[in-house]
């Protein structure tokens, strides 16, 4: 009998996993192995779902219509309520035949590129980004190009270094704002300019716009196609409820594009997953018709823990802590600590210094590597304020 010649395809093999999920995956083994540990590495908030989606759910689990297949595109009532709120609080007009539900962002993210790529393709990626992207564009036949904004600029690109790396094969640009992984926002001054840069070199921009609603400090969300709304037909706009409603279990989240790329992604996904769930659709739709109260509960402890995480991580001597404005991460830049021998060993990298915590402090964080940003560190401040406190009080006793 003859084995195969090469067992895991040559695409698939190259694809890392999550760094992000791979840190909360470490710290809840080590916490169900009996060690106190705390994560900062999940962006997921702690707060369970609000009660009247939960409710929603609820009934519709009782209703046989939900017990069989739907349209692949998503229910056409949701549809039409995602094109609501992104009129509402995005400014962007579209139809609902412009909407496609997805299981969850990162199936719209992959689905976005997938629609819009060729071989050969570049797309261009601010960094720090977030790990999945470049895993995306690679499933999709492109290369991601990297363009690094630190911390001296709040981490926000502009339309100068991203010119700086445009060539005769880019076919896009990325954009997230609010930032995963360091909390910034773009302003509409600083989206309009990056938006007309696109539309003047005809690329096409995907703008993931999950963290929408989490803006502190009075500083306004802008979508790119509120800046720029001639960008209409070279836009795809991702989002879902994951972030905002504390959904991130539910799996829904959708793509806004025009049509003909919907289509595409929409004749895709009738082969991948044909429809999502049901009864997490009809939550997803309670979520997007119904009251807001709670969600601006959670932005208030957001709010509140990112002032404390903040503060606490700017008394640890080697820690530089910009103030982010947005999404619920902090991301110091680390490199005043790099070099020190910490409890017995000696870091020289983020990824060192994140194991060094995590083994000594038992506290998980995730490794600027990860986001192509060596020398720094990713916390999310969506855990209990009594778990934040003393997780950052661990890493200030190690590295004093």
């Amino acid at each position: 009998m003859t084995a195969p010649s090469r067992r895991l395809s040559q695409r698939i093999g190259s694809i890392a996993e999550s760094a992000t999920l791979a840190v909360d995956a470490k710290a809840k083994a080590l916490k169900a192995a009996g060690h106190p540990v705390i994560g900062f590495g999940a962006g997921e908030p702690d707060f369970p779902t609000p009660p009247h989606i939960v409710e929603a759910a609820k009934e519709a689990v009782m209703d046989p219509k939900n017990h069989r297949y739907s349209p692949a595109a998503g229910l056409p009532e949701l549809r039409e309520a995602v094109a609501e709120a992104a009129k509402t609080y995005s400014g962007v007009e579209a139809d609902a035949s412009q909407v496609l539900i997805t299981n969850g962002g990162k199936q719209a993210v992959y689905q976005a590129f997938a629609a819009l790529i060729d071989p050969g393709d570049e797309v261009i990626v601010p960094a720090p980004f977030w790990t999945s992207y470049p895993e995306g564009i690679r499933l999709a036949g492109g290369t991601p190009v990297s363009v690094f904004s630190g911390a001296d600029q709040d981490y926000l690109p502009t339309a100068a270094q991203l010119e700086s790396v445009r060539t005769d094969r880019t076919k896009a640009v990325l954009i997230c704002s609010p930032s995963n992984p360091t909390g910034s926002v773009l302003s509409r001054a600083q989206m309009e300019e990056i938006g007309r840069w696109a539309l003047e070199n005809g690329l096409w921009v995907i703008t993931d716009e999950i963290y929408q609603h989490l803006t502190y400090e009075g500083t306004e969300f802008t979508s790119v196609l509120q800046a720029v709304p001639e960008l209409a037909d070279q836009t795809v706009v991702l989002n879902g409820v994951a972030k905002t409603f504390a959904m991130t279990g539910w799996r829904v989240g959708w793509m806004i594009a025009p049509k003909d790329i919907l289509t595409g992604a929409a004749n895709m996904q009738s082969h991948l997953t044909s429809n999502v769930n049901n009864i997490a659709q009809r939550a997803a739709l309670a979520a997007l018709t119904g009251p807001m109260d709670s969600v601006e509960d959670m932005k208030t402890a957001f709010a509140r823990r990112r002032t404390t995480i903040l503060d606490m991580l700017s008394e640890i001597d080697g820690f530089s802590v910009p103030r982010p404005t947005g999404a619920f991460y902090a991301f110091p830049e680390v490199s005043g600590v790099l070099g020190r021998t910490i409890g017995g060993q000696k870091v020289e990298t983020s990824t060192d210094l994140a194991t060094v915590i995590l083994d000594q402090a038992k506290v998980a964080a995730v490794p600027g590597e990860a986001f192509d940003a060596p020398g720094h560190l990713r916390f999310s401040y969506a855990l209990s304020d009594a778990d934040l406190t003393e997780g950052i009080e661990r890493v200030q006793k190690l590295l004093a």
